[in-house]
């Protein structure tokens, strides 16, 4: 299993994606987010849950005005191999990352998780 914990600020968003090979359930822990699943779009809640089958679209934003924390769980293992690539220590700032450097990231991890090009 594969469980984490991410922090948005107010206006970050987490881009259309779709993870091949996994379900992934994400609590959240603190704020509000909204968040589109498929075609649907809803606003969920400190308290509450989102389950995201397999090879779903799921997209998630943080409108504010306080930071999102969101839990996320996967039932296999592979989601923290692009986590590790594309991440910093605990504490530590993100090196700035060109446009290219990301898409060089997403294309290795592929095989697990796909990102929309809009």
């Amino acid at each position: 299993m594969v469980m984490g914990m991410e922090d948005l600020r107010p206006g970050q968003a987490i881009p259309t994606h779709r993870h091949l090979h996994a379900d992934e359930i994400v609590f959240i822990h603190k704020g509000t987010a909204e968040v589109m699943l498929g075609e649907q779009k809803a606003t969920v809640r400190e308290g509450g849950t989102v389950y995201i089958p397999r090879n779903v679209r799921i997209a998630l934003k943080n409108p504010g005005p306080a930071t999102l924390t969101i839990v996320f769980l996967f039932p296999k293992p592979g989601f923290e191999e692009y986590l590790r690539d594309t991440s910093a220590p605990e504490g530590q700032s993100m090196p700035s990352m060109s446009p290219e450097a990301r898409a060089q990231i997403r294309l290795k991890h592929e095989w697990h998780t796909i990102y929309d090009q809009r």
